[in-house]
């Protein structure tokens, strides 16, 4: 196997000696000062050493290491993501999947841990409980800190916000403002930067002295609904048992956000379309009923 992996930007990193390795063959052992090259290496090599049946024990065990498992969880995401192609050439997409599917899966039970144990957290910090969970600006804002995508961001206080406006609530916190208002006035905020960061742009000079910039193609469909196209030629849709479009998730993902602007005009998330384009984000692709299916074309 290579020994250098693309790598992925992991903050933590759990590691132990060989004289300290435990008998489950869950720790990654390094010898000495380890490096985020050397640690995404061992990580690759653990994915290929153990058997699929362990990924599970594997990753409960590794998520107990860190203090921010979702963040680690993210990156060891990221990082499978950026070496798709040693799962191809080995013939093993199986556990390129399975690894996909049990680290969201993980990645719901770490959040809904998180928030049962949270309830436990100051009265103070706390906008409104209903029935079922609590609401907690505080909280949310500390979520939202650790991912790294604008789009991503506002899903998820939408996704709050919602929540919020339609539980049943039975108490409010009246000396913090209503949840929904801060979840609106977070999602604003995030708006105003991204505008502010174009219009920056927009008045940067061309280093390069290219003033023939290529003129992006727009396309007046939902992001998600035209990236699922994609996803369906390399997918779904088979040429004499090959994709319709052969190519890695990084590569379709860099000449989509490149290539073309939304219905709005905005410049496209690289990350978000990497996301709709991965098989185990089903949850990111249109509904049944708003997709656009290109094979009744065909």
């Amino acid at each position: 196997m290579e020994s250098n992996f693309q790598t992925a930007s992991f903050i933590e990193m759990a590691v132990v000696s060989p004289s300290q390795a435990s008998k489950h063959n869950l720790d990654i052992i390094f010898e000495g000062e380890i490096t985020l090259q050397d640690y995404c290496n061992a990580l690759m090599k653990k994915i290929f050493e153990l058997h699929q049946s362990d990924y599970p024990i594997f990753l409960n065990y590794q998520a107990t290491l860190f203090k921010e498992p979702i963040v680690w969880l993210n990156r060891f995401e990221e990082l499978i993501s950026n070496n798709e192609d040693l799962f191809t050439d080995r013939r093993a997409l199986c556990r390129y999947h399975k690894l996909f599917n049990l680290i969201e899966s993980k990645r719901k039970e770490v959040q809904f841990s998180s928030t049962k144990e949270s309830k436990q957290i100051a009265k103070r910090y706390i906008n409104a409980e209903s029935e079922d969970r609590y609401f907690s600006f505080c909280e949310v804002k500390k979520q939202i800190d650790c991912l790294d995508d604008d789009n991503e961001k506002i899903l998820f206080l939408t996704k709050e916000k919602h929540e919020y406006r339609q539980a049943n609530i039975e108490f409010i916190n009246q000396k913090l403002p209503l949840f929904d208002v801060q979840c609106s006035k977070e999602i604003e905020q995030i708006y105003e930067m991204q505008s502010i960061k174009n219009t920056i742009e927009k008045f940067k000079p061309n280093v390069s002295g290219n003033s023939c910039a290529p003129i992006k193609l727009q396309f007046h469909c939902n992001v998600n609904q035209f990236v699922d196209i994609f996803y369906q030629m390399t997918c779904e849709i088979f040429v004499e048992g090959k994709p319709m479009i052969e190519g890695n998730i990084n590569d379709i993902a860099e000449m989509i956000a490149n290539t073309f602007v939304d219905k709005d005009g905005r410049e496209i998330s690289l990350q978000s379309v990497k996301t709709i384009l991965k098989p185990s984000r089903e949850d990111k692709r249109p509904n049944t009923n708003k997709r656009i299916d290109i094979s009744k074309f065909l």
